[in-house]
């Protein structure tokens, strides 16, 4: 008996020593090193990831953000290549999405269209743009395996420190000085690129870069950018910006009366947005006291661009929302909904009556390639191991959007720095942050229009993350490069 005892004591006290409490580390680094042919060069590269801490104003931890950096070792640039700061958003994204399948070394086993394919896995991506310039990709806390770090009594910071518009922006411009500093970049020309929410980010980050870090960008690069300033306020304007982009969908679903449908989609959308600016926002601002003829020839136009019928759009009073359309545009057609990110991707709802579709079409079959690929890639090509789960979605708790001023932020950076110039990047099938609406964003950045010459816009056919088509991967790209190459400044004074 008694040696039964000592045998379950024995065991009993192993599981001890082996079991561990959940945690990250707070600072370290893993180094491996790769190589990829881009555009027909080899580029070599060394891969850093790990974690890197963020303090509060007394210099103690309170969180640990998990990053992967690239910087090329064949080149005789150094140090002083361009570094790009790179964003997914959310707010809650980690920063998978553009890593695995945009500018990164490597990206998804995906079809031409971007959809899933198995086995899942990763490959060379001959387009990154890691040939012109390094890339850090930064998740911020609570995505990836970002996670807020307890004080000596165990207690967790507040939420308000991370969770909203400008606490984002505040913490990570600090962390970003840090990692500047510690890897020798104070030479490079800076770029921040941002998707979606990230938008908001980097367009907040370029002014408290600034600021309060001292540190000059180059370029700002907002990939299907969120403002919030025209995003999901509703009223004329949001609702009749996204017109255009009702046209675009309609187009690639062969929705369109045969005179819109027989001609190229970039052929159609000026007409789209003309109406859009001169025509439905005058119409929707009348409210309910348009008159009856304007309404039914406001109605007869929106049908004709958007292909949904005459009857929906007055029963909606002309004011159509992108949850409708896309439950509406192929009810009684096939049935079938289109994606929110991604107007390409089709779905199948329980019932074909409804205002909404039941789920997000697109975003799942995200999911199915970039989930698997991420827990792979870390693992197996980076040589992270954790037990530590990946949050390609993480919870922000309720985030602050107050005093979001972040579209001004990005103006008065410009005004403040000659050099900085900004390229917005949008799918025209993109439902969620439309592209007529980044073009109207940058419509706005700067009222005066002094600094427009440094303000660019290109579109492309497929959605939010444009890149996961690969005729789009391979322009977006090469958009990036020419637009790293022209906003260098070759030796030219920072002046008016």
């Amino acid at each position: 008996m008694k040696l039964y005892k000592l045998l379950f004591i024995f065991l009993f006290s192993s599981c001890l020593v082996y079991a561990q409490d959940l945690k990250i580390p707070l600072d370290t680094t893993i180094i491996s090193n790769g190589s990829v042919s881009i555009k027909g060069k080899q580029v070599n590269y060394k891969a850093e990831t790990g974690f890197q801490p963020v303090w509060d104003k007394d210099g103690k931890t309170i969180a640990s953000l998990y990053y992967t950096y690239y910087k090329r070792t064949n080149d005789n640039k150094g140090n002083k290549r361009p570094i790009i700061y790179s964003f997914n958003g959310g707010p809650g994204s980690a920063s998978v999405w553009m890593h695995l399948a945009y500018t990164g070394p490597k990206i998804l086993k995906i079809d031409e269209e971007g959809y899933p394919i198995q086995p899942y896995g990763v490959k060379d991506n001959p387009n990154s743009i890691l040939d012109v310039a390094d890339i850090v990709y930064i998740n911020p806390v609570n995505t990836g395996y970002s996670r807020k770090i307890a004080d000596n009594e165990g207690k967790m910071p507040e939420d308000e420190l991370f969770f909203g518009v400008n606490a984002d922006i505040k913490y990570l411009a600090s962390w970003m000085n840090t990692f500047t500093t510690r890897h020798n970049r104070w030479e490079s020309p800076k770029y921040i690129i941002g998707e979606s929410y990230g938008g908001t980010r980097v367009m907040g980050l370029s002014l408290e870069l600034q600021n309060s870090q001292w540190m000059y960008l180059n370029g700002v690069i907002l990939v299907s950018p969120a403002d919030y300033k025209v995003l999901r306020v509703g009223g004329p304007l949001s609702s009749s910006l996204n017109l255009p982009y009702y046209t675009a969908a309609a187009w690639h679903h062969n929705a369109l009366p045969s005179v819109l449908q027989s001609k190229d989609l970039l052929d159609i959308l000026p007409e789209a947005e003309e109406f859009a600016i001169n025509e439905l926002i005058p119409a929707l601002a009348k409210g309910g006291f348009i008159s009856t003829a304007d309404k039914q020839k406001i109605a007869n136009k929106m049908s004709y661009y958007t292909g949904l019928s005459e009857k929906v759009i007055l029963q909606q009073n002309l004011d159509v929302p992108n949850h409708f359309f896309w439950k509406e545009l192929l009810r009684d057609k096939t049935g079938q909904t289109i994606g929110r990110l991604d107007s390409r991707y089709l779905g199948v709802d329980k019932v074909e009556t409804g205002i909404r579709p039941d789920y997000s079409a697109e975003l799942t079959s995200w999911l199915h390639s970039f989930t698997p690929a991420i827990n792979h890639y870390v693992r197996n090509n980076l040589g992270f191991n954790t037990d530590v789960k990946y949050n390609v979605f993480g919870d922000v708790g309720e985030w602050d959007r107050t005093n979001d001023n972040t579209r001004d932020n990005l103006r008065q950076a410009m005004a403040q720095n000659p050099y900085l110039k900004v390229l917005t990047q949008s799918g025209y099938y993109d439902g969620a942050t439309t592209y007529f609406s980044a073009k109207y964003s940058q419509w706005q950045i700067d009222p005066s229009g002094k600094m427009k010459d440094r303000i660019y816009f290109e579109g492309y056919r497929s959605g939010h993350m444009m890149y996961l088509r690969n005729v789009d991967l391979i322009k977006a790209n090469e958009d990036l490069r020419e637009f790293i190459i022209n906003s260098s400044s070759n030796g030219k004074a920072a002046k008016y």
